[in-house]
C-alpha cells in the first residue's frame, strides 16, 4: 500500500507542510504521557501507599496521574491549529488538481458526473480522513508504544504474555489489509459509476422521455445501484474478520496475564500494585487503542488510501494543440459514403454523403433546421466517428487522432463561444500559444475586433468574468483565437451567428484569404453567396454547387434564399454545375 500513487501524492503534498507536521508528533509524544505512565504512578499508589498504610502517599501518586491527564488534554487542544495547516493546503491541492484535469480534457464525452464526484465527494473525503487520522490515529498508536515502554519498565517478566499475542494480531490484520483495499476500491469505483449514471439520466431526462428509453436507462442505473450495494456487502463481510485482530492482539494479553497471575505473584515476580499497573496498561490503554487502531486502519485509513489512489490516477489533461507559425495548404477534406443517425430506429442524418473540398476552398452548409449541419461540423473535426464511410482531412480521420493532433488539423468554432476568466491575450493565444502581441492586434484588424480589443486594454488586460461581454463581442474574441490557429482547416458552426451582416462580411473574408479550407455553416444567405461552393443537405442527401447554380437545381435552396430575403432572387442566365465531389 505504501507503492500506491495515492499515497506517494499524499507524500508530495505532506512534504509542503514538514514545519506542521513535526508539531503535530511533538505535541502527539506530550498526549501520550498518561499511557506512558499510567501503570507506573497506580502501582506506586497501591504498593507504596495504600497497602502501605499511607494514604496520603496513595492519593499524591493519583493526583500525578490526573496531572498527567491535563497535560494530554492541553497538549491536545495546542496541536489542533497545526493539523489544519497540514489539512486545508492539501484540499486546495487536490481540488485544483481535480478541477485542472476536469478541464485540461474538456470534451463533449467528459464523465461530468463523476468529475462533480471527485470534486465534491472525494475531495472533502480525503480531507475529513486526513484531519481525523492527523487527530486519532497519531494519538492511538503512540499510546500502544507508551503502553508497551511502560510494561517493559514496570513488568519485563509479563511482555512475553503480551507481545507475542499482539504481533500475531498485527500480522493477521496485515494480511486482511490486501482484501479490504480492493473491496473498497470497488465501493469507490461503485459509487462514481453511481454518479455519472444517474447524473446523465437527471440531465437527459426530457431526451429520455422523447426516446421512449426509460426502461433502458432504469436498467443501467438499477444496475449500478446493485453493483454499489453488492461491494458496499462485500466490504462489510471483510471488515467483520477484523474483530479477530482485536481479539488476538488486545484481549488476548490480558487473559494470558490474568491466567498466569497466580503463579507470579506466588513467586514473587510482581506485586500487587505492579499486577494492577499491568492489568491497566492492558486494560485502559493497550486494548482500546489496538481496538481503535484496527477500527482506523480497517475503515479511515483504506478509505483514504482508496480515495487518494483516485485522485492520484486522474486522467492526464491533453494538453495545448499543436502549436505553428502558419496554418498549412495541403490538407485536402474528403467524405466517402457517410451515413449517420442519432439512433438506431432514427432516420440517417446522412445517406451516403461525398464531399471534396481541395485546399483553400471556401464551402458554405445550408438546411433546414435539423437536416446535420452541426452534425456535419462535428464529424470533420473529429469529435464524433461515422457510423459508416469514411472522413479524412489530409489523408488522416480525426477521429482515431490524439487530442493535440486533432486540434493541430482541425479548428472547429462553435455557436456559443467559450472564453475563460484571464488575459485576454491568454484567450486569444488558446490555439498559438507562440503568438506575439502584435499578431494579436493584426488578427483582431482583420476581423473586425480591433475596437473590442482596445476597449478592453489589449492583450495584457485582465478578463475575469467573460460572462460581462456580450454574445456578440464573446464571439469576435473566439474568431481570433480561431483564425491564429495552425490547423489548415476551420470550421465555423454559426460561429458569428450573433454578429451583424456586415461584421459577418468582414470575419468571413478574413478566413476566406487565411491560408487553409473554411467550412462555415451558414446562418445568413450572405455567407452562401461569399463561398466557391454551398452544401444543401436536406433528408439524408446532400447537394453541392455553386450559389446561381443551385437555385436552378433545388427548390429548396430558392425557398431558403427566399427565406433569408424575403423575397425569392432572379434565375441565374446559365447554368454551370459544379459537382459535389
Amino acid at each position: 500500500m505504501n507503492r500506491s500513487p495515492g499515497w506517494a501524492l499524499l507524500r508530495t503534498q505532506l512534504a509542503t507542510t514538514r514545519t506542521a507536521l513535526v508539531r503535530v508528533l511533538v505535541w502527539s509524544a506530550a498526549e501520550a504521557l498518561p499511557s506512558l505512565l499510567s501503570g507506573l504512578l497506580i502501582a506506586a499508589a497501591t504498593d507504596r501507599g495504600f497497602l502501605a498504610g499511607r494514604p496520603a502517599v496513595g492519593f499524591a501518586w493519583l493526583a500525578a496521574f490526573a496531572a498527567a491527564v491535563g497535560v494530554r488534554a492541553y497538549a491536545a487542544r495546542a496541536a489542533f491549529p497545526y493539523v489544519a495547516a497540514v489539512v486545508e493546503p492539501l484540499r486546495d491541492a487536490l481540488v485544483r488538481r481535480v478541477v485542472r484535469s476536469a478541464l485540461g480534457r474538456a470534451e463533449p464525452t467528459g464523465d461530468g458526473p463523476a468529475e462533480v464526484a471527485r470534486l465534491t465527494e472525494q475531495v472533502e473525503s480525503a480531507r475529513q480522513l486526513t484531519a481525523t487520522l492527523l487527530r486519532t490515529l497519531r494519538s492511538v498508536g503512540i499510546t500502544v508504544l507508551a503502553a508497551v515502554l511502560g510494561l517493559a519498565v514496570l513488568a519485563p517478566v509479563t511482555l512475553p504474555l503480551v507481545l507475542p499475542p499482539l504481533l500475531v494480531g498485527g500480522l493477521l490484520f496485515a494480511r486482511l489489509l490486501g482484501p479490504l483495499v480492493a473491496r473498497q476500491r470497488a465501493v469507490v469505483l461503485a459509487d462514481e459509476r453511481v454518479a455519472a449514471e444517474a447524473g446523465l439520466a437527471f440531465a437527459g431526462v426530457r431526451d429520455i422521455t422523447a426516446c421512449g428509453a426509460q426502461a433502458r436507462v432504469e436498467r443501467a442505473v438499477g444496475a449500478a445501484v446493485l453493483a454499489q450495494g453488492a461491494a458496499v456487502r462485500a466490504l462489510g463481510r471483510a471488515a467483520a474478520l477484523r474483530t479477530l485482530t482485536v481479539a488476538v492482539g488486545g484481549r488476548l494479553p490480558l487473559l494470558l496475564v490474568v491466567a498466569a497471575a497466580p503463579w507470579l505473584l506466588g513467586h514473587r515476580y510482581l506485586t500487587t500494585g505492579q499486577l494492577l499497573g499491568v492489568a491497566a496498561y492492558l486494560v485502559q490503554q493497550l486494548e482500546p487503542a489496538v481496538r481503535s487502531l484496527a477500527g482506523m486502519v480497517g475503515s479511515w485509513l483504506l478509505e483514504l488510501a482508496v480515495v487518494l489512489d483516485r485522485l492520484a490516477t486522474l486522467p492526464r489533461p491533453i494538453g495545448r494543440p499543436a502549436v505553428g507559425q502558419e496554418p498549412a495548404e495541403d490538407a485536402v477534406v474528403r467524405v466517402r459514403g457517410l451515413h449517420h443517425a442519432h439512433g438506431a430506429a432514427a432516420e440517417p442524418v446522412f445517406s451516403a454523403l461525398d464531399l471534396t473540398l481541395a485546399p483553400g476552398e471556401h464551402l458554405a452548409v445550408v438546411g433546414p433546421s435539423g437536416a446535420g449541419k452541426s452534425t456535419l461540423a462535428a464529424l470533420l473535426a473529429g469529435l464524433l466517428p461515422p457510423q459508416q464511410g469514411a472522413v479524412t482531412v489530409g489523408g488522416a480521420a480525426p477521429h482515431t487522432l490524439p487530442d493535440r493532433a486533432r486540434a493541430g488539423l482541425v479548428a472547429l468554432l462553435p455557436q456559443e463561444a467559450y472564453l475563460f476568466a484571464g488575459t485576454v491575450g491568454e484567450n486569444l493565444r488558446w490555439l498559438r500559444p507562440d503568438a506575439t502581441d502584435r499578431q494579436l492586434t493584426e488578427a483582431a484588424e482583420l476581423l473586425g475586433a480591433a475596437e473590442l480589443l482596445e476597449r478592453l486594454g489589449g492583450p495584457a488586460a485582465e478578463l475575469p468574468d467573460p460572462a460581462t461581454l456580450s454574445a456578440g463581442e464573446r464571439q469576435l474574441l473566439a474568431l481570433v483565437r480561431t483564425y491564429l490557429s495552425p490547423a489548415p482547416v476551420v470550421v465555423l458552426d454559426e460561429a458569428t451567428c450573433h454578429l451583424d451582416a456586415q461584421a459577418e462580411a468582414v470575419a468571413e473574408a478574413a478566413f476566406a484569404a487565411r491560408p487553409g479550407t473554411l467550412v462555415v455553416i451558414a446562418h445568413r444567405i450572405g455567407s452562401a453567396l461569399r463561398a466557391d461552393r454551398v452544401l444543401l443537405l436536406d433528408a439524408g442527401r446532400g447537394l453541392t454547387a455553386r450559389h446561381g447554380d443551385l437555385q436552378v437545381l433545388s427548390p429548396l435552396y430558392r425557398e431558403l434564399v427566399g427565406h433569408w430575403l424575403g423575397s425569392a432572387l432572379p434565375q441565374p442566365d446559365g447554368l454551370a454545375i459544379v459537382p459535389g465531389p
